[in-house]
């Protein structure tokens, strides 16, 4: 076993150190962009409904705001540490400027187990969430979103609450929400669909027919579900081998139905025991002979222990962070392509945005006209991204970080922060 360090926020900073030093940024830039400008820890009591009161612990980080108001999910889930949510809020920072569009990152987070609470219990979590965090957010402030474990439904709730607190209706305070109070269509598919985006573009450099490419998704939720369905409807990709989700996996050498997978997961909660597939593990399918690898889990699953196994052509990060440095290094000297998490799964904030946008003037785009602006979006990005590789000499990774950052510490230069 490797002696790596796994600590997300450590590994953000790190990544970060290294576009520090290509860039030859000043002291004073580099220290400013290593920590996030302000954070909030809470306490949150709820009343549980057995009648007793539960205290949770809650975040909010916001990590730079140089470039515009800060803007990231909130997480429910009962691993959440302070320093996952300063990683993501870093690198919802560097996803926003790589994108250019113009936000900053943040992210919030609360320690609970939401699979194991009542809708209500939820609700009055949501809730308080918002009555401590409501002071910090707005929408020319700081504006949250769903990420893993919460919902438009949740989001919903918090707008209301804002609501309450202010006295007026502010839509924008919130992204994720659902079209009835503000949400943006295209918005529920938007993080798998600028993923997409990404491997067509890939397929495109490397010269791979999309068409005859094999693909894995590991981590079947929201992203997970949309790419594995997206990658044959928009690429017409030849066969889904595998998917995994937090319970199992199942793996055909024949392919498997993707639509019909993810009505059987909406319909079982799991994906074990869909008809014509046999049982694979998550560890195996990172490590199968496919074309491209869709990671859509959770943090540090290719690492030094397993990546000198990992035999796909591309892998498409819909999760955040799911590669270290040190597999990073031998990714690339294997040939990987590895297209980064925060451009490969953009196409969430981007559409995020899109939203604010809509709530500002209170005029919603066609369902035609957000894919439009995404995929351009999308496209752009990765080919920016893509041409500061070759420019470098370096990874994908390291080349998103090079516009992104510069992009963030031009702006603090010019605002006279450094």
């Amino acid at each position: 076993m490797s002696q790596e360090n796994l600590n997300p926020f450590a590994i953000a900073q790190q990544q970060l150190d290294e576009a520090a030093r290509i860039l030859k940024l000043d002291e004073a830039t580099h220290q400013m962009l290593r920590w996030p400008v302000r954070e909030l820890h809470v306490s949150l009591p709820v009343r549980m409904d057995d009648g007793s009161i539960q205290v949770f612990k809650g975040f909010r980080v916001q990590y730079n705001d140089s470039r515009g108001p800060t803007k990231g999910g909130i997480r429910f889930h009962p691993a959440e540490t302070i320093d996952t949510v300063r990683a993501l809020a870093a690198w919802m920072t560097w996803k926003t400027a790589v994108v250019d569009i113009p936000l900053g990152g943040g992210k919030g987070g609360v320690i609970c187990n939401p699979k194991e609470m009542s809708k209500y219990e939820l609700e009055r979590l949501s809730r308080q969430y918002i009555r401590q965090v409501g002071r910090l957010i707005g929408p020319a402030k700081d504006v949250p979103a769903p990420d893993v474990y919460t919902t438009p439904q949740i989001m919903s709730w918090m707008m209301d609450e804002f609501y309450w607190q202010q006295g007026y209706n502010a839509f924008g305070v919130i992204t994720g929400k659902p079209l009835a109070i503000g949400g943006s269509k295209g918005r529920g598919d938007a993080t798998a669909r600028g993923g997409v985006f990404c491997v067509r573009e890939a397929c495109k450099k490397l010269d791979i027919d999309p068409t005859k490419v094999t693909y894995a998704v590991q981590g079947f939720g929201n992203a997970g579900q949309f790419a594995a369905t997206l990658m044959k409807e928009l690429l017409g990709a030849d066969k889904l081998v595998a998917v995994s989700d937090s319970r199992s996996g199942v793996y055909s050498a024949d392919g498997l139905d993707p639509e019909k997978l993810v009505e059987y997961k909406l319909k079982n909660g799991k994906v074990s025991g869909f008809p014509g597939a046999e049982s694979i593990s998550n560890e195996e399918l990172l490590e199968l002979d496919v074309d491209v690898l869709i990671p859509a889990a959770l943090e540090n699953q290719i690492t030094a222990d397993n990546a000198a196994r990992i035999k796909a052509r591309i892998s498409a990060e819909l999760a955040n962070g799911p590669t270290t440095p040190e597999a990073d290094k031998i990714l690339y000297d294997r040939n990987v392509f590895v297209i980064p998490d925060f451009l490969c799964n953009a196409g969430g904030v981007t559409v995020s945005y899109f939203e604010q946008v809509q709530n500002a003037y209170n005029y919603y785009w066609t369902i035609d006209d957000v894919y439009k602006r995404l995929d351009q979006k999308m496209t752009d990005a990765f080919r920016n991204v893509y041409e500061n590789s070759l420019e470098y000499s370096v990874d994908m990774r390291k080349a998103a970080y090079i516009v992104a950052v510069s992009r963030v510490a031009e702006a603090m230069k010019l605002r006279g922060w450094v």
